[in-house]
């Protein structure tokens, strides 16, 4: 007699129903010998599916012993059973349970795939094994594009890929036609000739005669045990020369090889349902897209404001007479005068140094007048500040030292005063003085004050002596090198003007702390509109998992088959996890380009300023996309992972 390859013992199985048990195995002990063939025949509802979903370790007894090759099944964990299920059992379903997305030779590889068995290897065994069988002209085709017997003998070879020392029949004619059927038991004696140990499930008498021994189910019980083909020999063929042992091999859970395969079925899964896929990045694309942007947006708005501070001059500081701004006493100090402003030209961190002083006077030309604003100033005046000229020339130091009546004037005063000529040359009245027009500034727009505002720039000398008639000035602007610190250059001016004045009866403003302001102020407004966006991908993710949650449920059927041809948990885990990351990263990838389109459509538009990208937001973003796949995929992953084979293949 054969040794016994599979032993139960006093196995019962009970199922909650309500608040109920159904008990659908009592007390079942059974062996099956190595190279037996087996019909387990019963009427619907007897219990032999459940017990054949014990016997190949879908499911397991609620009481009771089940031993393979003498090793207790009870002591196992999960993947040591899901290695029984991959290296020892072949099952055959009723309904072949083949993967829509995968080719017929793809389908005969998943085992193998699970197994760690390289491509190569895997590939010339399903090949080999489908050519056996006939469809060796159907290798690429899909279940869909194949009849019932064929996709039927597909599963037959995925049965036999690793092996499949123990094949589990479950109606293997049940949805075939007679002839079909026909072959298919043909198909199975020559797998139990070839050494197979073979066990049938099946309702129809006429199968069970293919078999060595009948085994009668009824309400849950054995009822006969009756053997029609007597062995007298022991198998011995090839596949048995070497006894399998029932335990796992360690797999280092970092090879990378079953990432890769993961990463290719999860690309085969989210190609084979796009509309889907898209969906669930849609979200994703949205707030990887308004992160990327407001950021953009963000330092475009920065720097058109700073480049409007540049207009009017960078890195200057201000010295003004009083205790602040809105001193009212600030006009009875008559202490900052232009020999201050000299003095300060000697400073090695100084650049330039202008002094100003401002008077509103009527500004005619012909029969024109006009209400602007005069300012006497150094001839470093127009460097402090930024000015650019259009037309002519500035006046120099001789003009300052000589009172000169000459002026420089903005293009709004030009366009005021003489909209169809020339204004170079002309003698143009400030009050009662005349003065004469030797150059004319480019346009500008200004950070602060008024654009349209009337301009007219003349030596400081000249207004203090020949209209005003006063030696202090308004104050004084100091242009700092670029390379210097302007808080210490700060801090070295005030110094110097105290220690002349005795007092400190000024006060500084410093242009570079307005600039630091502006962009704080930015950075904040940035910061505020990023978040709200980063709430939209926290939104965004949130759909990831409730999509992936819903895709575990559609899919519930291919997981139970990856658990029967012997997948683990962190198999299943790990191929749902890397989709939902997959996904997030097409979103971010999506998104960015989305992004980089808006920022294409914005420069194309009659736009003031330009969005500016940020290298750091973009990596930001995208390696939020991916933290967002892990921890939102997790769930749906782990809850596929967790889901029982068994109760997953009897889905719809």
């Amino acid at each position: 007699m054969n040794e016994v390859l599979l032993e139960i013992a006093g196995v019962s199985r009970t199922f909650s129903a309500g608040e109920q048990d159904l008990t659908v195995l009592n007390d079942v002990s059974l062996k099956v010998h190595r190279g037996e063939m087996i019909a387990i025949v019963g009427a619907s509802g007897s219990g032999k599916s459940t017990l054949m979903n014990i016997l190949g370790c879908l499911d397991k007894p609620s009481t009771g012993q089940y031993l393979i090759n003498g090793q207790d099944t009870s002591k196992m964990d999960e993947d040591q059973l899901a290695a029984l299920r991959r290296e020892y059992f072949g099952f055959i379903f009723q309904r072949y349970h083949l993967l829509g997305d995968l080719s017929a030779v793809a389908n005969v590889e998943v085992p193998a795939l699970y197994a760690s068995e390289d491509k190569a290897t895997r590939r010339a065994k399903a090949e080999a094994l489908l050519t056996r069988l006939g469809l060796s002209d159907r290798l690429d085709h899909k279940p869909s594009q194949l009849s019932g017997g064929q996709q039927q003998r597909v599963s037959v070879a995925r049965a036999l890929v690793n092996g499949g020392d123990v094949i589990l029949a479950d109606e293997p004619t049940g949805a075939l036609d007679s002839s079909s059927g026909e072959e298919m038991m043909k198909l199975l004696q020559e797998l139990h000739k070839d050494g197979h140990t073979i066990i049938l499930v099946t309702h129809d008498l006429q199968v069970a005669k293919f078999a060595d021994r009948i085994i009668e189910i009824k309400d849950g019980e054995i009822k006969s045990d009756t053997v029609t083909n007597p062995k007298t020999e022991t198998v011995n063929s090839v596949e048995f020369k070497k006894e399998k042992k029932a335990t796992i091999p360690i797999n280092s859970l970092f090879d990378w090889t079953r990432y890769l395969e993961a990463l290719k079925m999860a690309l085969t899964a989210m190609s084979s349902h796009k509309l889907r896929t898209f969906l669930t990045m849609l979200g994703i694309i949205i707030g990887i897209a308004s992160v990327v942007s407001v950021v953009a947006l963000g330092n475009g708005s920065q720097q058109a404001v700073l480049e409007n501070m540049a207009s009017m001059g960078t890195n200057t500081i201000e010295i003004k007479p009083g205790s602040g701004l809105g001193d009212r006493r600030s006009g009875r100090i008559r202490t900052l005068t232009a020999s201050d402003a000299e003095i300060l030209k000697t400073l090695p961190f100084v650049d330039s140094v202008t002094p100003t002083v401002r008077a509103d006077v009527a500004i005619r030309y012909s029969n024109q007048a006009l209400t602007g604003e005069v300012q006497g100033v150094g001839s470093e005046y127009f460097r402090v500040n930024g000015y650019t000229l259009a037309q002519g020339q500035y006046f120099d130091e001789n003009s300052v030292d000589d009172l000169a009546q000459v002026a420089v004037i903005d293009s709004n005063t030009v366009a005021s005063l003489f909209p169809k000529e020339s204004a170079l040359g002309k003698v143009i009245f400030l009050g009662q003085l005349p003065v004469r027009v030797i150059g004319v500034t480019e346009p500008r727009e200004s950070a602060f004050g008024n654009t349209d505002a009337l301009n007219v720039w003349i030596p400081y000398t000249t207004v203090s002596a020949r209209i005003f008639r006063q030696n202090d000035v308004n104050d004084i602007t100091v242009r700092i090198n670029d390379s210097v610190s302007s808080t210490a250059a700060e801090q070295g001016i005030i110094k110097l003007i105290k220690m002349r004045h005795g007092v400190e009866d000024f006060f500084t403003v410093n242009t570079d702390t307005i600039r630091a302001n502006i962009e704080k102020t930015s950075a904040t407004m940035t910061m505020l509109i990023s978040t709200i966006a980063f709430i939209s991908l926290i939104v965004a993710g949130i759909g990831v998992m409730n999509i992936m949650l819903v895709s575990v449920t559609e899919r519930t059927r291919e997981i139970g088959i990856r658990m029967a041809v012997g997948a683990r948990k962190h198999d299943i885990l790990r191929q749902f996890l890397i989709e939902a990351v997959l996904v997030c990263i097409c979103g971010g990838i999506l998104g960015i380009s989305l992004a980089f389109l808006i920022g294409l459509i914005f420069a194309s538009s009659s736009s003031d300023f330009q969005m500016i990208y940020s290298t750091n937001s973009i990596i930001t973003a995208f390696a939020c996309s991916t933290l967002i796949g892990v921890l939102f995929g997790y769930l749906p992953a782990r809850n596929a992972a967790k889901l029982n084979p068994v109760e997953a293949l009897s889905r719809d």
